[in-house]
């Protein structure tokens, strides 16, 4: 659908937008104000990472948003984030995406309405500003879950999803510091047209946001190397108690063979004080081995 949110009126600008364009309405668009096919190709892409380009007259930006109602168990880019994106001409700014954007709607009701942006690349400006506040919210929830996670996995209140878990929120977390990490590309090419105390705000909400991302990334690192490590621990536990019942049992079971063998010429076969003997010998050979692992430490 193709709305025409402003219009130029002979000394400003248009700022038309597409959403859920078809092929054809796009291609008019593009004769229209000139727009390279390359471009119009990649606009319609929906996995398409964050990127500028410029040809001849015509600025190019592709941004992704975090979505909306994601899945837990979304971990790619197309499923985290949204594409929309932006044409840019002195006297035409064209906005094409797939999802809804409530943030476009109050862009033209705050900004454009009331005469707040007088170019293009204002309203770029806000949209990127919009872009980076959908970030916020996922990023805060992530730390919150880590926060979570802390206590259950040093007080070793393990679950079979816990694991789970840690993935998809390490994968979610490595979506967005890509994205924003391709983001920072776009406003390095911005510094021209964008006012300087417009464009440090802008890097300034970049910067906060890439900092969560790495320390968000950093917390699960290090939360999912001690959950590995605990549970190594914990085999190793088991296997140790495993190994003390083998070497208490080891010395027992090979009396026991010795004796149950029953060849006709054993002389301890027929010797009155043969059995409680070899009892005796069985709870000797159980103490010795209990003492030396005492001095040992291992029990």
């Amino acid at each position: 659908m193709t709305t025409i949110l402003k219009e130029n009126h002979g000394t400003d600008f248009t700022w038309i937008d597409l959403a859920q364009p078809e092929k054809k309405d796009l291609q008019e668009i593009a004769t229209k104000y000139g727009l390279h096919r390359t471009l119009v190709e990649d606009s319609l892409q929906p996995a398409h990472l964050p990127k500028y380009e410029q040809t001849d007259s015509v600025q190019f930006v592709i941004l992704r948003a975090y979505a909306d109602n994601i899945d837990k168990r979304a971990d790619s880019i197309q499923e985290v984030t949204d594409k929309i994106a932006v044409f840019i001409k002195p006297e035409v700014i064209i906005t094409i995406h797939r999802a809804d954007y409530d943030f476009l709607a109050r862009i033209k009701d705050s900004y454009v309405d009331t005469g707040q942006c007088s170019s293009p690349y204002e309203i770029l400006q806000r949209i990127i500003e919009y872009v980076l506040a959908t970030y916020e919210m996922p990023l805060s929830k992530v730390i919150e879950d880590i926060d979570n996670f802390e206590p259950q996995v040093f007080l070793q209140e393990h679950r079979k999803s816990m694991l789970k878990s840690f993935y998809y929120l390490k994968r979610r977390a490595s979506v967005i510091s890509r994205v924003l990490d391709l983001t920072r590309v776009i406003l390095d090419n911005l510094q021209k047209q964008l006012p300087t105390p417009e464009l440090n705000d802008l890097k300034d909400s970049f910067v906060r946001l890439q900092t969560m991302s790495a320390h968000i990334q950093d917390s699960l690192t290090s939360l999912l190397n001690i959950y590995i490590s605990l549970n190594s621990q914990r085999a190793g536990e088991v296997m140790r108690v495993l190994t003390l019942f083998s070497a208490f049992f080891m010395p027992l079971t090979f009396i026991v063979g010795i004796y149950g063998m029953n060849f006709q010429h054993m002389p301890e076969l027929t010797w009155w004080l043969g059995y409680p003997a070899v009892l005796l010998a069985m709870v000797v050979v159980t103490l010795v081995i209990y003492i030396w692992f005492k001095r040992k430490g291992w029990l």
